[in-house]
Order: structure tokens, then sequence, then C-alpha cells
């Protein structure tokens, strides 16, 4: 046993030995050339290092494993980041040198250029809204009102049953409702090609429904581990958040990603980006616990514009349960929104200026 242990030990010191002969890397970024932010319209400009001079044959640039660039010997290579996503970005470089390769990598952080505006609103109307509904989802349809409730639970220790309703706008009267499991937290809703989908917060799976009968089709899962929030569409894909600073844009058939954006206002992450609502080519969303709207590009993920409702707020009852702005819905033919919170006891439809 002791030969044994023995052995093993002058193993470990060889290989540490041999270890301590490999010559470190030849090749490396140059990190000094580069900036703690970048916005859509900068270049990042890329230098490899090579202090030992070693003969190089190319250097290939990928940023995100995407080919973006070739650059000979050590030539400086200017990457341009327009049309770049918002957020995290790896930059990779492949140096060729004497029939062999070496690999070296960074990461950079894309920002918004833009100072979003702040978009003022008038109340249009006020109506009555049922202050047992936790608004999770709001969304018109074929002039009808859907709603979306979570089974939140406020100070008063009663907890809410999460549903779908139908909802009489004017006299807030709920027409129709599919109550959930207690032991689903239901989420945000949309429609889609006549589909209704509502997602669940830490059940990982949502669900597909009749708009029509709330009959339930189909149950999917998430594409991975991750709370479902707010919910949207395009007309042709969903675009789901999660607690974080990213929209999922998915597939209605399969729920299967197809891309995602980084929200961001100016250099700030905006992290829990709550219920979603599609306006005019804009995404709307409700951060969660602040009482405002931000208007985001769908391309981008940068917020243009802030809606500030604080003012709504003091417009409800403050009733013991009254808790945080969400829920969003826009009528087309009126081109208003309809806005409330969670067990308000108000609807507000309010007009912006597009």
């Amino acid at each position: 046993m002791k030969k044994y242990n023995l052995f093993i030990v002058i193993l470990l010191v060889s290989l540490v030995s041999s270890c301590e002969q490999i010559p470190s890397d030849f090749f490396s970024i140059n990190e000094s050339l580069l900036k703690a932010e970048y916005t859509s319209t900068d270049s990042v400009l890329l230098e490899i290092l090579n202090p030992q001079a070693k003969k190089t044959d190319s250097i290939v640039y990928l940023l995100n494993n995407k080919k973006v660039g070739v650059s000979k010997a050590n030539e400086k290579f200017k990457l341009p980041l327009l049309n770049q996503k918002l957020g995290l970005q790896k930059i990779k470089a492949s140096v060729y040198f004497e029939g062999e390769k070496e690999v070296d990598s960074v990461q950079i952080e894309v920002v918004s250029g833009i100072q979003p505006k702040l978009i003022s609103y008038t109340i249009v109307n006020t109506y009555p809204h049922d202050i047992e509904a936790y608004t999770q989802g709001l969304e018109f349809y074929k002039d009808t009102l859907y709603e979306g409730t979570g089974n939140g639970m406020g100070p008063s220790g009663k907890k809410g049953i999460s549903s779908l309703r139908k909802v009489a706008v004017k006299t807030g009267k709920v027409l129709k409702k599919l109550e959930l499991p207690e032991a689903i937290f239901g989420e945000g809703i949309t429609i889609l090609n006549n589909k209704l989908y509502q997602l669940t917060w830490q059940n990982n799976e949502g669900y597909v429904y009749d708009p029509a009968t709330f009959k339930k089709e189909k149950t999917f899962p998430y594409f991975k581990t991750m709370e479902g929030w707010g919910l949207t569409s395009d007309g042709k894909n969903l675009y789901m958040t999660d607690s974080s600073e990213r929209i999922h844009i998915l597939n209605p058939e399969t729920f299967t990603p197809l891309d995602y954006i980084n929200v961001y206002s100016g250099s700030t992450k905006v992290e829990a980006v709550n219920e979603l609502e599609w306006i005019e080519g804009k995404i709307f969303g409700n951060v969660y616990q602040k009482d405002a709207i931000a208007i985001i590009n769908p391309k981008t993920g940068a917020v243009e514009g802030i809606i500030d409702l604080s003012a709504l707020k003091k417009k409800v009852t403050q009733l013991i349960d009254t808790d945080v702005l969400n829920g969003i819905a826009y009528n087309p033919k009126t081109k208003t929104i309809f806005v409330t919170g969670k067990n308000w006891d108000k609807m507000f439809e309010i007009k912006i200026a597009f």
C-alpha cells in the first residue's frame, strides 16, 4: 500500500513538472484597447498580442460563435456592432500559426445609446375592476377583453385563485371564468391565430386554450427551467419574459426558442419586465414594482420611451391588498390602452401620442 502511495506521489510530481514545462499561450487579445461599454454605433478595435513574434498565418474573429471577419498576420481588426444585440457579447479570436491554432476570447457589453423619452398620456375613461383579480395578463381580442390572473397573496393573507376571464370593460363584470388548480400560479396571456396562450410562474409549463370556450387544447413545457412572466405576440411569434432582462422569441407551435433580445435603458439592464403588449410595432412592458411602462424596440431591446403611470396608483382605492401596476391591453380600433394593477378596483383607458 505504501509503495502504491509513493508511486502516485511520484506520478503527480512528474505530471506537475511536465505541465510546468508547457509554454504559456503565445497569443492574447489586447484588452487595453477595449472599452467597458459599447453602443451599436461603435466598433470594437481588436488586436492580437504576439510577444514571442510567432509567424502568424491568419486570425479568424467570431462574435457569439458567428464568424465576423479575418485579418492577416497581426493587423488590427475593426468589428462594427451595428445590428448586434444588446447585452454581453463574446468575442473569440482563432489564431492560425505554424500549422497550429490557438484561441483567446473576451467579453464585452453592448448597451443602448438611446435616451428614453418620457411619453405623456391622457385618461379617456375609468372603469371598475375586480379587486380580487391579481392581474397577470390583459388582452383585447375581437372586441372582448381577456384577463389572466395569478394566485398571489397580499398583506391580508388572502390568497387569490389563478384564472382566465372574459371581462365586460365598462362594468368590470366577469362574463366567463376558468379557475386553475391551486398548485398553478397563472401568469401572462396572449392570443395568436385564434389560440389563447397562458404562462405559469414556476410550474415550467404553459397552456393553449380555445379563446371562445376556454377548453384546454395543449400543455407545453418550457424549453428550459425558468419562470414564466409576461407574454405577447407580433402576429407571428410569441415573446416571453422570465424575470430577467431577456425577452425570448418563441415558435408558437413548438414553444422552442427562435431568438431573444436583452432589454436596456441606456447603459442599465432592465430586469423584471412583466406583462407585455405588442402595440404599433413596439413592445410595451410593465416593469415589476415600477408604476411605469417601458416602450421597447423589439429588434434591439432598447427602451425608447417610458410612460410614468404613478399618478394612476393614487386614483385607486388603497385597500390592504392593493398591489403594483400590471396589465396592458391595446384596443386597435380606438387606439387606446387599458391598464390596471394587481387587486386594483379600477381600470384606466388611456391614450398616448404614437
